[in-house]
This record gives structure tokens, C-alpha cells and sequence, in this order.
């Protein structure tokens, strides 16, 4: 850990923990329930592996997580929060609730990441307005290079949600196509469906029921409903 700021100030103590490039991300995903290495590598895509490793040895030996052996997986571990990682909670959501009321959204849509957005729509996807029976929604950015072009969301009955970049074999539900840049202003409640419909930057092809209702499955930020004070 960096020396630090010399103060007993539990504001700047707290910052030797929390300020370091990455930790407060990091939170966010450990916050939002990701324990597994492979889970928290998808929400931070441009943090490398050995950084990653890292910053969760700090956290660890600051006591915010700790590392556990995965009850799904034989010889693998996991990350969990700690009561005081627990505590944090409250922090990480301020900050996100600053971000979205202050910051500009120009620069916020200056930060586009296809893997990163498809990963936390992914994981805020409301189940109940889909048919009752496996729904496989295709992702389009004509905008992006090929290999970052289509992504496939596959909703089971059983509620789970699978995110995929290659092609699953499976018959397409939904076909989503749009911009990134769309995608992104949708999920963070900048913009609609249905504005992006009709300004021509959003089409939907396939099953009326699952695009009349995109905007109530869709998994939006969770700060989107709050508003823009800039």
C-alpha cells in the first residue's frame, strides 16, 4: 500500500483504502454481488489480471473481503464482503448517485465499453416480463468492430441469464440493433426505447410481445431513475 496521507482523519484513513485507482470500481462489483474471479474480471474489462489480483489482496488485508474456498467448485476460492465491506454499500451507491446527478453525460457517454455494458445488463435483466420459456434477445452494434458486434442474451425458465459473444446455436427471440453509444444512453435512463425508436437509432425485429416490452426487461443502471442536475 502507498504510504499514505499522514492523518488520523477517519476520512483520509478510509481514503488509504478506498482511493486507490481501481478499489472503488472494484466495490462496485463486489457491492453488486460478483465474488467469483472470473465474474469480477467481466465488470472491470480494462483492469488487468495482476491488478485485479492485487487490489484484492489489499482489500483482504484491510479487512473489507475475504477469501473463501467456492462452494460450487472444488479447489477454487471467492470473494466476499466482510461486515465492514457490507457497510460499504451505502458509500459506493452515494457515489454513484453523485455521478449520475453531476456529471456531465457527454463524458459519461464518452466511456463506452461493449463488454461492460452487455455484462450489467446481463445482471440487472428483469425476468418477469419474458415469456414464461427460454428467450434468446440478440444484441446488434453495426458501429463496432466484427468481434464486438453481436452479443445474445439467453433467459431460462429457471431465471437465470446467460451473456454470450459467440453464437449459441439457439433460435433468436429478439433482434436488438443500435449504436453502442444508444445502447449505453438507454441503460443509463439518459434516453428511452422508445425515443431511440423513434429517432431511427434503435430497431427491433422478432417477437412483438418481448419488443413491445424491452423497456420493462431491460436491466437498466441501477441509477437511472435519477435525475441529471447539470
Amino acid at each position: 500500500m502507498a504510504a499514505g496521507y499522514k492523518q488520523f482523519c477517519p476520512v483520509a484513513m478510509a481514503a488509504e483504502i478506498l482511493s486507490t485507482r481501481w478499489t472503488i470500481v472494484l466495490l462496485r462489483e463486489l457491492v453488486e454481488g460478483s465474488t467469483k474471479f472470473s465474474d469480477l474480471r467481466k465488470g472491470v474489462p480494462r483492469m488487468s489480471p495482476a491488478l485485479l489480483s492485487q487490489r484484492l489482496k489489499d482489500l483482504e488485508s484491510s479487512g473489507v473481503i475475504e477469501r473463501v474456498k467456492s462452494p460450487a467448485k472444488r479447489g477454487a476460492y471467492e470473494y466476499v464482503l466482510t461486515e465492514a465491506g457490507r457497510d460499504l454499500r451505502n458509500v459506493v451507491e452515494a457515489i454513484g448517485v453523485w455521478g449520475q446527478r453531476w456529471v456531465d453525460a457527454e463524458l459519461t457517454l464518452e466511456n463506452l465499453d461493449p463488454s461492460l455494458l452487455m455484462w450489467d445488463i446481463r445482471r440487472n435483466l428483469n425476468t418477469k416480463p419474458l415469456p414464461e420459456r427460454q428467450c434468446v434477445i440478440e444484441f446488434r452494434y453495426p458501429d463496432l468492430p466484427k468481434a464486438q458486434q453481436s452479443w445474445w442474451l439467453i433467459a431460462e425458465t429457471t431465471g437465470s441469464i446467460d451473456l454470450c459473444s459467440v453464437e449459441p446455436g439457439f433460435e433468436v427471440d429478439l433482434y436488438v440493433t443500435t449504436k453502442l453509444r444508444s445502447m449505453t444512453s438507454i441503460w443509463m435512463g439518459f434516453t428511452t426505447v422508445s425515443e431511440e425508436l423513434e429517432n431511427g437509432t434503435l430497431t427491433l425485429d422478432g417477437s412483438r410481445p418481448i419488443a413491445s416490452n424491452m423497456q420493462k426487461w431491460l436491466g437498466l443502471s441501477p441509477f437511472a431513475m435519477e435525475k441529471k442536475r447539470v
